[in-house]
């Protein structure tokens, strides 16, 4: 079942998760963005970060991308912090790299974007926080 439901589903994306891509990081540590990376860099995963209007720059000892396109690496976790009407465009995107999971942190949902991924057997979550359920899960 690609829409991940229950507590089992989350905790087994979240073990089998090696790099985790996160939308929308900022450097303000008071962000969603930026504290739950932090947390998640923590907990042992691996960041990499997309946000336009810092690339080239270092958050948390990570370089920030431009695009989810420019990341070297294979990514496990889309972690989406961007608005809803972005997500349509950062689902494309994520679709041509590659990835296992598409989460979208609470109210960054898109219900078209849900749908789709499921059509098409990806994986997604979301109205959740990976933070939350890294911490509570694992």
């Amino acid at each position: 079942m690609p829409i991940l439901r229950d507590d089992e589903e989350i905790k087994s994306a979240l073990k089998d998760c090696k790099t985790i891509c996160v939308v929308g990081i900022s450097p303000e540590p008071d962000r969603p963005s930026h504290f739950v990376s932090d947390v998640l860099q923590s907990r042992g995963f691996k960041l990499c970060f997309v946000n336009p209007r810092y690339e080239g720059q270092t958050i948390l000892g990570e370089r920030v991308y431009a695009s989810i396109g420019e990341i070297p690496e294979e990514i496990d976790i889309v972690d989406v912090f961007r608005r809803p009407s972005t997500v349509p465009e950062l689902a494309e995107e994520a679709r041509k790299k590659g990835f296992k999971t598409f989460w979208m942190q609470p109210g960054t949902e898109n219900i078209e974007v849900v749908r789709q991924l499921d059509l098409e057997g990806y994986n997604v979550v979301y109205g959740r926080c990976a933070k939350v359920e890294s911490m509570r899960l694992l």
